[in-house]
């Protein structure tokens, strides 16, 4: 992130921030919310604010409670339970942030009106616009859908230029540090790659959502990725033909016209060589963009 005090500007100026519900428990705990890790998370969101940046945070709930961690319970109940514990927290961050001067809304997919606003794209724009740190809470406000996927669709949903995760580990690793002591961490690591591999740096429904973002804003679609293919194709063609033709005619106009003309035929010949070098180049990218858009 750009230090404002440097004159320098953010990376970005809207993002949203996922974190899982462990970031508001003890740090001998996994489970509860802890005052001061709440306090904590809050003055490192205010800094953010500071540098004017415009922050939205998904919080997760599993500092509370987990559904698939309840097998005695239905797995509908037991997923909105899990969307109780996310208000929750979503409450006490709030409670954090403002007590540090941050204004803050907490915007729910269940309606809450008493406790918070409901979910409103628009409205969590506004909000943003205007300084705001936006809390999103109680997941999608349907089952089976975590919170990971949730954060995905909201960035979407409210423009975000960056989906950011804060979780227990500090990157993304092959499998769980915490459960496969072989795990190795990526210094820096393509999303592609995290599809291709299926490493488990969310659930696959955020990956989806992610996915989808990605071939809409950040890939031109297949179809115009093979027109442009098809035309570097026949600009290549065409290319090869004029310095097969020049070097043809270096060779019948040498004699009649002098070193001179025979020098400026083979810088001629050499530029439609660098040119046939450029293009495939660019189909080179061009196949790699057609890849992405598959």
């Amino acid at each position: 992130m750009a230090d404002q005090q440097h004159g320098t500007r953010p990376q970005y100026n809207r993002v949203l921030l996922k974190l899982s519900g462990e970031a508001f428990a003890p740090a001998d705990a996994e489970s509860g919310i802890n005052t001061d890790a709440t306090a904590l998370v809050a003055r490192q969101l205010a800094e953010v604010v500071d540098l004017g940046v415009q922050t939205a945070v998904v919080v997760g709930g599993g500092n509370i409670w987990r559904g698939r961690q309840a097998p005695g319970i239905e797995r509908n109940r037991a997923d909105y339970m899990g969307m109780l514990a996310t208000v929750m927290n979503a409450l006490a961050l709030q409670d954090a942030l403002e007590k540090i001067h941050v204004t803050t809304r907490v915007q729910t997919a269940i309606s809450m009106s008493q406790l918070a606003e409901p979910f409103t794209p628009l409205r969590a724009r506004r909000h943003l616009e205007k300084g705001r740190v936006v809390i999103f809470a109680a997941g999608l406000g349907v089952p089976f859908f975590s919170t990971d996927t949730c954060a995905a669709q909201r960035a979407l949903e409210i423009g975000a230029e960056a989906l950011l995760k804060g979780t227990k580990v500090d990157g993304v690793y092959t499998a769980d540090p915490h459960l496969d002591a072989s795990a190795t961490r990526f210094d820096a690591i393509e999303y592609v790659e995290v599809l291709k591999e299926g490493y488990q740096a969310s659930h696959q429904h955020a990956k989806d959502v992610v996915e989808y973002a990605m071939d809409e804003c950040e890939t031109k679609s297949l179809e115009e990725v093979e027109e442009l293919q098809q035309l570097v194709s026949v600009l290549e063609t065409q290319l090869k033909e004029l310095a097969t033709e020049v070097g043809r005619a270096s060779k019948d106009l040498v004699d009649q016209n002098g070193e001179k003309l025979k020098t400026e035929l083979e810088e001629a010949k050499e530029a439609a060589v660098k040119a046939v070098a450029g293009l495939d180049k660019m189909k080179q990218e061009l196949a790699q963009r057609s890849f992405m858009a598959d």
